[in-house]
């Protein structure tokens, strides 16, 4: 019978890929296709989501984050900065931790700007650290729970969500956001803003 087993170079493979993001960096189209695809399944499967996405002021979608490691554990992914529903500026999500852990995952993350100020301090920023730059409330009220009857305390909510649905008692805190410029290809110009205002 066959068994398969950890490889560490594997994961150390994929950590170096993790932060290769300038040469294997998505199209602006492929990203706003997976981001479209994120919210959708998060409008889906998350009660009150389709309520919710509306009235705040803003949203990161990060689609697709990988996460892998062996001693020290990375976490890259692409996404676009969300605002009326078009896309304003494309990011990337990075962050790093150090003690034993195996394997690897990918999730989607949605961070909601609940404030006007806290979404203008995020795009005014020049690299932007979770937990330094910004306090952000990882959504932990339960599955179930009606995401757009809540009362949210902290101006900025993220949403961590795999393939099972919701995860509780994630982080982020460290995680590092940079504006990035995608490969343009042929972009849809009605969700595409590149003004920076």
């Amino acid at each position: 019978m066959y068994n398969k087993k950890f490889n560490p170079m594997m994961l150390l493979v994929l950590i170096s890929l993790l932060f290769t993001q300038y040469s294997l960096a998505k199209s602006a189209t492929v990203i706003n296709a997976e981001v479209d695809a994120a919210i959708k399944k998060f409008e889906k499967e998350v009660v009150g989501g389709k309520n919710f996405l509306p009235k705040v002021k803003g949203y990161l979608v990060f689609p697709s984050v990988i996460k892998g490691g062996f001693i020290v554990g990375a976490e890259y992914g692409e996404g676009a900065l969300r605002v009326d529903g078009t896309t304003k500026h494309f990011y990337s999500m990075t962050s790093a931790s150090i003690g034993y852990q195996a394997g690897a995952q990918v999730h989607a993350v949605i961070i909601a700007f609940i404030s006007e100020a806290s979404l203008n301090n995020f795009i005014q920023s020049n690299g932007w650290e979770a937990g330094v730059d910004g306090s952000i409330a990882v959504y932990d009220w339960g599955k179930g729970k009606d995401i757009s009857s809540i009362s949210y305390e902290k101006p900025i909510v993220a949403f961590i969500f795999d393939q099972k649905g919701l995860m509780a008692s994630a982080s982020i805190k460290g995680t590092k956001f940079q504006r990035i410029l995608p490969q343009q290809g042929s972009m849809p110009q009605q969700r595409i803003k590149s003004n920076d205002d």
